[in-house]
């Protein structure tokens, strides 16, 4: 019995040497698939990673509209990527937009307790089945004043990212500071390009017209994927072998 134990133990250990790492994502709209993506204008950053990307990786991709650190779990989406983590997959967490709002207990997080506690048990959760969580601030809104200086809106939350991220020696990118250097390059006008504004009747998917700036649109997300990828190259994790 103790033998053929032994071989099993010896076949498996083999099979799951022979898969595929995985890439998982988990965050907010801003990196979660959408809908009709040929029609579609909104792409998050998340649903156009996998072009860059090499075919020896696999990306799953459970960021979700809407969702904060602390919803992403109570609503069972963690456990979902929780159940297949393995030895060798890396974890991208971000979250921040939604943690922010006062007026949804199901969502919102104090950002020096709930929120980092939960940033926290996200990474050693991850660390626990042998997989390397990345921590990553928010992306930027687009939020120029009328002298053209772009504002922050995500206040403390990307702070306390910043310091989980120093506390517990977590590879970290930091988005804030790469998309608020994009937003800045573009300017005012041209940035409303890599978001989601159409006058009434430019675009089908938006027939009374749209304005968002918080977004992406497919020169966005596209944008934002490499930015974010350059910097997971840099980090040398063993990431940077699957980026193309």
């Amino acid at each position: 019995m103790k033998k053929i134990l032994l071989v099993i133990s010896f076949f498996l250990s083999i099979f799951t040497f022979a898969q595929k790492p995985t890439l998982f994502l988990i965050g907010d709209s801003t990196m979660s698939n959408k809908e009709n993506p040929d029609k579609n204008p909104e792409h998050g950053w998340g649903q156009v990673l996998s072009q860059f990307l090499t075919t020896e990786i696999e990306v799953q991709n459970h960021a979700m509209n809407g969702r904060s650190s602390k919803s992403f779990r109570t609503e069972g989406r963690w456990d979902k990527v929780e159940k297949q983590l393995k030895k060798g997959d890396f974890v991208v967490i971000q979250f921040g937009h939604n943690d922010q709002k006062l007026k949804d207990s199901t969502k919102f997080t104090n950002p020096y307790t709930q929120y980092r506690a939960n940033l926290e048990r996200y990474v050693n959760e991850t660390r626990a089945k042998g997989a390397t969580p990345i921590l990553m601030t928010s992306i930027v809104r687009r939020n120029f004043t009328e002298n053209g200086v772009l504002v922050d809106t995500h206040k403390e939350y990307p702070l306390v990212v910043r310091m989980v991220a120093n506390d517990l020696k977590v590879p970290f990118v930091d988005m804030q500071l790469l998309t608020e250097q994009m937003e800045i390059s573009y300017g005012p006008e041209k940035s409303k390009k890599l978001h989601l504004h159409f006058s009434e009747g430019e675009n089908p998917y938006y027939p009374k017209g749209k304005a968002d700036d918080t977004h992406l649109s497919k020169l966005g997300a596209e944008t934002v994927a490499k930015l974010a990828l350059k910097d997971l190259k840099s980090l040398r994790i063993g990431l940077e072998k699957y980026i193309k």
